[in-house]
């Protein structure tokens, strides 16, 4: 019965992100001091942090259709590339996120980190949110339902009043053009973030390369940095030094043992 409950306890949270402690003795029909224990059972776990009236959910990747995966290997190799990423924001700090699953998991690294953070995606802005560590900046506009992100002219004209020294994008395709993503609103916000910083850096899996989508974001050359993981194809370790990418491959043997190409 205890399992049974904190199982669909974590449940409501991981759908919404935040619940207040009243919600959850209400939907549960239990007592204010069984959620308690429960949430300090979760708590340990890492899956939920307790904050003033409710209750955060910080466990691994939140059930939005974009962070959905079909192969687990897909998702290592995201987070092999989270993981090298992270070894480039330090203390001190101002940095970018957008809301792609691989952005996500840098997240996760980074959240306790003493950094200023700008994003406008709804689950990372809750990781740091929840972490108390960072300054965090969430960037408004029109909510893209499927992933959690704030889109529009609204959330381009705040980028356009910011300074970050480093963004984190994610994309949907990398071809010889440059880098894609489906979604034409999503685009236009990535462009927006791209003039807001100083430094680019892209995050993708390498299953991503020889793939165009609908929305053509940026040419390679417009690329700082590009993260990607060891299964990258050899000819295209050469496309992208000769584009002038500096290309950072992440090991499979090691979170933190990386190699530069």
């Amino acid at each position: 019965m205890t399992e049974e409950r904190r199982n669909r306890l974590l449940e409501i949270v991981r759908q919404s992100g935040f619940v207040s402690l009243p919600d959850l003795t209400e939907e549960l029909n239990v007592s204010a001091s069984t959620i308690r224990r429960d949430l300090d059972y979760l708590e340990e776990t890492g899956e939920a942090k307790r904050t003033h009236g409710g209750v955060f959910y910080t466990g691994p990747t939140p059930t939005l259709p974009h962070f959905e995966m079909r192969q687990q290997s897909q998702w290592d190799k995201k987070r092999q590339i989270a993981a090298y990423a992270s070894e480039l924001v330090q203390d001190g700090d101002t940095i970018l996120l957008d809301g792609g699953s691989t952005a996500y998991e840098l997240a996760q690294h980074i959240a306790s980190r003493q950094i200023q953070v700008v994003t406008n995606s709804l689950p990372v802005a809750m990781i740091f949110a929840s972490r108390g560590n960072s300054d965090l900046v969430l960037i408004g506009g029109y909510v893209h339902q499927k992933s959690g992100v704030c889109l529009g002219p609204y959330a381009n004209e705040m980028l356009g009043q910011l300074n970050v020294g480093r963004a984190f994008i994610s994309v949907a395709g990398i071809s010889e053009r440059g880098c894609f993503n489906s979604n034409l609103l999503l685009v236009e916000t990535e462009k927006a973030m791209m003039k807001a910083a100083d430094e680019i850096v892209v995050l993708a899996d390498s299953t991503k390369f020889g793939h165009q989508s609908l929305a053509l974001m940026c040419s390679l050359q417009e690329i700082d940095k590009l993260v990607v993981d060891s299964d990258i194809p050899h000819d295209w370790r050469s496309t992208l030094l000769e584009a002038d990418v500096d290309l950072l491959v992440a090991s499979p043997t090691s979170n933190t043992d990386m190699q530069d190409c």
